[in-house]
């Protein structure tokens, strides 16, 4: 599993409190949000708080771009890896 997919999986178990979840229990291309881990919109927020904290990236808080990067893990690893270019 490449360093950054693990590191945000991990980042979404301990910032939403899933403890009964491991980064091996996620699979990066299902969907993050109703199917899939089944987050929500509070989920969302303490997410895109966490990875503002850990990799200084921003994004609107109900922007459709922003919906697109929270898709799936493989999806938050692309937006962070293009933030970190810039």
């Amino acid at each position: 599993m490449p360093t950054l997919e693990l590191e945000i999986k991990e980042l979404i178990i301990s910032s939403l409190a899933l403890e009964d979840l491991a980064p091996g229990d996620i699979d990066a291309a299902q969907p993050l949000f109703v199917e899939g881990l089944g987050l929500d919109s509070i989920d969302a927020l303490e997410l895109g708080m966490a990875l503002q904290k850990r990799y200084g990236v921003t994004m609107s808080a109900d922007s459709e771009v922003t919906r697109k990067h929270f898709a799936s893990v493989n999806a938050l690893v692309a937006f962070v890896e293009s933030q970190r270019v810039r």
